[in-house]
């Protein structure tokens, strides 16, 4: 016999994938459709636009009051399916081998759709809930978090504090209760273009650019020759990543006068990235100084922050990660390397588990899926924590 509320979200989920909502792309349709789903059970939310057109977020809450309770967040948005060998259409979900694949399935529309077809046994049990269910989706989870970034900041402003915020991230549901941060950079070096048969009259930017990327190298290499012990991180250091590089011109008889570097750092707990980029740049400088100064003032360098998204840091006080423990039977926690909204949500006050449908090792790849018993575990997991006698949502 058919379970109804798989039935509804395996339905939702079909619905999701088949908008591209590549962060590169508006996010409003998708957002659109939820806030006609949520309507039409019953539920107003509000959408938040964002900055750039066509972008929003969506904030809704089932129950009483503002404070406390649970938020249960998400992202709308996916990563491109550009050059990837994709074997069926990545925006239409494709059941197989008891798998559902397309784009989002497991980053991370699988665990809103789980959600969402939950709402109408949210809303039913609404009034003896004794704290309210919020519901948090966002946009542009996977360039810069500033949806997060935005919602967290007007939940600030109103003093909504929810008592903990349930992140449906793929971890194979894995109580994750820690995360590295991640910040972005760009890095642009100044060069003076001449012709190449008269190259000293000019400075090659990418001379410098690969001196640059030399030191960046070399600064990586150190963390990763020493570990933090204990750790709990895989890989237990901070990581560098050398990103995209745009330079030169379309000549080989020109000195090229420009070179960008896009780079990435994930900061172990212990390290501070904003110092990192700081030693990194004086010592480019340093190296660079004579070169600079011979042209001064047109050349020079400079490094511009991207996005930083704050690490999330484990608790002893985190009610969502001890109630998922006693449902599930399992109080292990896990730290992950890679970044989610998560550290946006804990600066509420609140507690933060990140816990959801899927792996994150077929996340962001070519033929993207979640399991059907990862997503059958995810709505039973919901329905124990949120709605079960003796586990209704703690203040």
């Amino acid at each position: 016999m058919s379970d109804p509320i798989y039935d509804k979200a395996i339905d939702l989920l079909r619905q999701l994938v088949a908008f591209d909502t590549t962060s590169r792309n508006p996010n409003r349709p998708c957002i659109d459709f939820i806030r006609d789903y949520l309507q039409s059970c019953g539920v107003e939310s509000e959408i938040l636009p964002g900055d750039e057109e066509g972008k929003a977020c969506l904030f809704a809450t089932i129950g009483h009051g503002t404070k406390g309770g649970v938020m249960l967040a998400g992202h709308s948005d996916v990563v491109p399916v550009d050059g990837q060998n994709w074997l069926t259409d990545p925006f239409t979900l494709t059941e197989k081998d008891d798998k559902f694949y397309a784009r989002g399935a497991c980053d991370m529309k699988g665990f809103i759709a789980c959600i969402l077809a939950l709402v109408p046994r949210f809303v039913a049990a609404a009034d003896r809930l004794p704290q309210p269910i919020h519901l948090a989706f966002t946009y542009d989870e996977e360039v810069t978090m500033e949806g997060a970034a935005r919602l967290s900041a007007v939940l600030a402003e109103r003093g909504i504090a929810p008592a903990w915020s349930w992140v449906g991230e793929p971890t194979g549901l894995e109580i994750v209760d820690s995360h590295k941060g991640v910040a972005g950079y760009k890095t642009y070096i100044t060069g003076v273009e001449a012709h190449s048969g008269k190259p000293d009259l000019g400075l090659n930017a990418i001379e410098l650019g690969h001196d640059f990327m030399t030191i960046l190298r070399d600064v990586a290499q150190k963390k990763r020759d020493n570990p933090y012990v204990p750790s709990r991180f895989d890989p237990p250091y901070t990581t560098l990543n050398l990103a995209q590089i745009v330079a030169g011109q379309p000549a080989e008889n020109i000195i090229a006068p420009g070179f960008e570097l896009l780079w990435q750092t994930r900061a172990h707990p212990g390290d501070n990235s904003d110092q990192i980029v700081a030693d990194i740049d004086a010592r480019a400088l340093a190296c660079m100084a004579d070169r600079f100064k011979a042209f001064a003032p047109q050349a020079g360098l400079r490094t511009c922050t991207c996005f930083n998204i704050p690490p999330l840091m484990p608790t002893a006080d985190n009610p969502g990660r001890d109630r998922i423990a006693a449902v599930t039977g399992r109080p292990e926690t896990i730290a992950v390397s890679f970044g989610t909204e998560a550290g946006f949500y804990q600066k509420l006050g609140g507690a933060v588990v990140i816990c959801g449908p899927g792996d994150i090792d077929v996340a962001h790849k070519a033929n993207e899926f979640v399991d059907k018993s990862q997503l059958n575990s995810c709505i039973d997991l919901l329905t124990k924590v949120l709605l079960s006698s003796g586990t209704a949502v703690p203040a």
